[in-house]
């Protein structure tokens, strides 16, 4: 982009994850309703592991259920013992264990696992602030061929740029005054201050003649990208310092750019008004507008700002007043340069940045909206739009799918040229993320259920709650990695990673959730409440092996807490080999079971058990039935049965 259009970019020096975490109740009083008990599994699995039965799942499960109610002190204790056990863990797991030694003040430990945490995830920018792709380009290239790009017909041999579309018309910034009274050049660029121009649309965006616009708007200074509120009666504008004749200098004697604001009454432009949150010591430019007219996006240098300039957004009070704008952060502003934004009737964010991989000078970006308020993944949206020099202004009628942009690139007609386009694929292709939340035990469907949507970096884009059928839905991207967290009130919370197919369609992603603290009564199976199937043995043994003395710890636990429970343990097999030997073997495991528990404290007046082997299937899977492996497995079970409380 030439030096004139330093207008907004170097004269001017244009321009957090909010965990979500329900407070659920860890409570360590367990409570009782009538006849019913409820046991909090996370407690008994952390009395369990402290007792020295080492189980990496044990450890992930403590570790996730205090960081997610972000008791990160607590979390640092079980992260700790899970790296001790294995490091060979995916990187988020290092990024919670790097947060949860921050809160305890073990900051250098914290840098050396943040370290790992950034080469384990190679492009986060949780680990570093920007870290190129070495494969962009492909990206790239990917995201190309997308364009139909033609001279709009509208430039001059000087610089043309800028442009907003309104009620059928086109409006830009020009440079084509060439003389006269009152009109002046830059002495940076020895271009001629712009103007705003506007023509007529014609089909297919066609441009009529150009004429100047308003002369109460056009000043001796620059004017450039304006936008209109739908209604036609509110424009908001870039300007130099300059109002009512006079120029606003900052400490450096120069004179800066400002957004300004006018009202079109009985046919005229009138009440021009600098906003509020302008400054003479930094530039504002290039309002646009949201769907709602709610909120007003811009370009700054001012104070938090991340790099040269930023993308920034300001909420839009009902009376007309402004709130205090906000850097829009990742994944938007890098070091660099990001500049002349667009939101789009979609949700769309267009806007140029010089700080993320392109193809050279400024090239155009977009970024997906989302209703929490974050942006999506920013992509390059290719060659055709794209070139080696500098590429700007891009804004779209998102029913047409055709628009204009701003170029200096080879071929153009001037210093900057307007390009007129027509995009022939869309680049973000969406999808419905949708399914059920369960009860991994019941099946039963849980409305209610409270969902949270993360990307690939773990920014929140979306939460929502399941209907009244337990079914939820969210709106994402094709082809993105994303984490879908759920929480439930008495159930413990999990977070599972998807991966979206990468064309338009439906992505079916059912959860099931784990009880926290069961509710049990007599009658029930105790081993439900910590999803134990089996009690495991070693081939034709009743030896108890590790596995199953951790899977007893937990029945053990429960036994310690409520004195008056008894239990009568049952032990099933499948019905492959004879029923006389499989009642045996199982009648010794269910034995052996029993004595356990009995070694370990429990009365035995408080067991009762026995094998059934073969005689309690639980489907089809008799003696000469073909049944799959898995539905074997469904008989080979043990049970708790609680038989008083």
């Amino acid at each position: 982009m030439k030096k004139n259009i330093l207008l907004c970019v170097a004269i001017i020096s244009v321009f957090s994850f909010n965990i979500y975490s329900q407070k659920a109740s860890l409570a360590s009083a367990d409570k009782k309703y009538d006849s019913y008990a409820y046991i909090n599994a996370i407690k008994t699995y952390e009395r369990v592991v402290e007792k020295g039965y080492k189980s990496a799942i044990l450890y992930q499960k403590l570790g996730n259920a205090y960081y997610f109610n972000a008791e990160l002190d607590k979390a640092a204790k079980w992260y700790g013992e899970l790296f001790a056990m294995t490091t060979d863990l995916e990187p988020e797991y290092y990024f919670r264990y790097a947060q949860s030694l921050r809160s305890i003040g073990e900051n250098n430990k914290a840098n050396e696992i943040m370290n790992k945490f950034t080469e384990l995830s190679n492009n986060d920018n949780r680990g570093q602030l920007f870290k190129k792709n070495q494969n962009y380009l492909d990206a790239i290239k990917e995201n190309s061929g997308r364009y139909k790009i033609e001279n709009a017909g509208i430039n001059s041999k000087y610089s043309d740029y800028g442009t907003t579309i309104h009620n059928n018309k086109i409006y830009f910034a020009t440079a084509r005054d060439t003389g006269g009274l009152g009109h002046r050049k830059h002495s940076w660029t020895d271009q001629f201050f712009t103007n705003i121009y506007t023509a007529d649309l014609g089909d297919e965006m066609t441009a009529g003649n150009p004429k100047k616009f308003n002369r109460s708007i056009n000043t001796k200074f620059h004017e450039a990208t304006p936008v209109f509120t739908k209604d036609g009666n509110t424009m908001y504008f870039t300007r130099n310092n300059y109002l009512e004749g006079k120029k606003g200098k900052d400490g450096n004697n120069v004179n800066l750019v400002k957004i300004y604001k006018s009202t079109l009454v009985d046919g005229k432009w009138t009440n021009t008004s600098e906003l509020s949150f302008n400054s003479d010591n930094y530039s504002t430019a290039h309002p646009s507008l949201s769907q709602d007219e709610k909120t007003l996006y811009f370009a700054s240098d001012m104070p938090g700002t991340l790099g040269q300039s930023d993308i920034f957004k300001v909420k839009i009070n009902e009376d007309g007043s402004f709130g205090n704008p906000e850097n829009l952060g990742n994944p938007i502003n890098t070091s660099g340069r990001e500049t002349f934004p667009h939101i789009n009737d979609e949700n769309e964010l267009y806007f140029a940045s010089d700080g993320h991989p392109g193809l050279g000078g400024l090239d155009i970006f977009v970024s997906k909206l989302n209703p929490s308020g974050s942006f999506n993944e920013v992509q390059n949206i290719g060659a055709d739009a794209n070139s080696q020099k500098d590429d700007f202004a891009y804004v779209i009628d998102t029913k047409s799918r055709r628009g204009f942009l701003s170029s200096n690139r080879d071929g153009g007609q001037g210093f900057d040229d307007i390009y007129n386009f027509l995009e022939t694929k869309r680049l973000i292709c969406e999808q419905l993320l949708y399914g059920e939340i369960t009860d991994i035990e019941s099946k039963i469907l849980l409305p209610g259920t409270k969902l949270s949507l993360y990307d690939s970096q773990y920014n929140l884009v979306s939460t929502t709650t399941s209907d009244e059928k337990g079914n939820y839905s969210f709106a994402v991207e094709c082809g993105k990695k994303y984490s879908v967290r759920a929480e439930k009130e008495d159930y413990t919370t999990i977070e599972e990673k998807v991966t979206i197919a990468k064309e338009n369609g439906k992505t079916h992603f059912p959860l099931a959730l784990e009880k926290a603290k069961c509710k049990v009564t007599v009658g029930d199976d105790l081993g439900k409440c910590f999803g134990i199937k089996m009690i495991y043995f070693d081939f034709d043994k009743s030896d108890i092996r590790v596995e199953a003395a951790i899977d007893l710890e937990k029945i053990l636990d429960v036994m310690n807490e409520y004195p008056k429970m008894k239990l009568d343990i049952r032990s099933h097999t499948d019905s492959r080999g004879s029923s006389k030997y499989n009642e045996s073997l199982s009648d010794r495991r269910a034995k052996s079971t029993i004595a356990w528990l009995i070694k370990n404290g429990i009365n035995p007046n408080r067991l009762i058990g026995k094998g059934y082997g073969e005689n309690q299937l639980v489907n089809q899977c008799s003696d000469g039935v073909k049944c799959t492996e898995e539905e074997h497995q469904m008989n080979r079970r043990s049970e708790f049965i609680i038989t008083a409380l």
